[in-house]
């Protein structure tokens, strides 16, 4: 067993697009920090997500609500053997589906043979966010998370939008080309991690939320800590699973195993604000393409 269960103002100024073909679906970041600077009325710095406060002093309060590793980690009889920081070169295919880029990203999709984008949107305190992505759909196909913000569609500023304008605004959009403007979750982290001998990485978890950390293990070697959320493994979405198909995952994956995890107070609230009944249903729990 490798881990054990135990606001606005005017729009953006339009940003250049490659040329997409039809029904490319595809994403990209802006890197020209200028132009996100003159858009940073429409776009305010990240102080809040849905309600909860994420001001630099709350950040910090987040982080010494995490135990510190090695008075929090397990006493373990482990045999001795060097334990090398896993390397983050972008060549493993679960670093390259679990990549996250803070900030603010323009992602371009279109609709399938059905009209469909496969996303469900919903209005929290007057943001518009990604309350379910559905497996194989374009959506799907172009990273988009739940809980991720939508600030634009095709270049029309969503703040202050109900569900219904939202959706509707999708519905009627040109079926070939879709561009949103897209705030990824908030404090989320990708951890890459090396099973040892044993197959371990080094950490247990309960209902997806990581309790312990083994003393000199990979998960200790590479900056795991506890009180944080598994939002995914390779990259692959295990929001709503059970802790025993978690750890089914983890066992089937390979040698160099990358978790995506945010801090619990971050997610419990980000649940409490979704339905959870989605989560636990109609989530797309697909292995993303890259």
């Amino acid at each position: 067993m490798k881990a054990q269960n135990t606001p606005t103002s005017s729009p953006l100024k339009a940003l250049p697009l490659p040329e997409p073909s039809r029904c490319q679906n595809e994403s990209y970041y802006d890197s020209k920090s200028e132009e996100i600077a003159t858009s940073s009325r429409l776009y305010p710095e990240l102080n809040e997500f849905m309600g909860l406060n994420l001001s630099a002093d709350a950040q910090q309060t987040f982080s010494s609500l995490v135990p510190d590793q090695t008075s929090g980690a397990l006493s373990v009889c482990t045999p001795r053997m060097s334990f090398a920081a896993a390397p983050i070169t972008g060549s493993d295919l679960g670093v390259k589906r679990a990549e996250i880029r803070q900030g603010i990203r323009e992602v371009l999709l279109c609709k399938d043979m059905d009209g469909k984008i496969g996303l469900r949107l919903k209005v929290i305190d007057n943001g518009v966010f990604v309350q379910l992505v559905q497996a194989n759909t374009p959506a799907a196909l172009a990273g988009l998370r739940f809980g991720d913000q939508i600030l634009q569609i095709n270049g029309k500023s969503c703040a202050g939008w109900s569900s219904d304008n939202a959706h509707k605004e999708l519905k009627y959009a040109n079926p070939e080309k879709i561009t949103l403007a897209v705030r990824d979750r908030p404090l989320e982290r990708t951890v890459t991690l090396h099973k040892d001998m044993n197959g371990q990485l080094g950490f247990l978890f309960k209902k997806g939320r990581i309790t312990s950390i083994v003393k000199d293990s990979s998960a200790a070697r590479n900056g795991l800590l506890t009180d944080h959320q598994i939002c995914e493994i390779n990259g692959q979405n295990i929001i709503g699973l059970k802790d025993s198909q978690i750890t089914d995952i983890l066992n089937s994956s390979g040698g160099v195993v990358t978790v995506t995890v945010m801090p619990v107070v971050i997610f419990e609230h980000m649940i409490k604000r979704m339905s959870s009944s989605i989560v636990k249903t109609l989530m797309d729990h697909s292995i993303p393409e890259v």
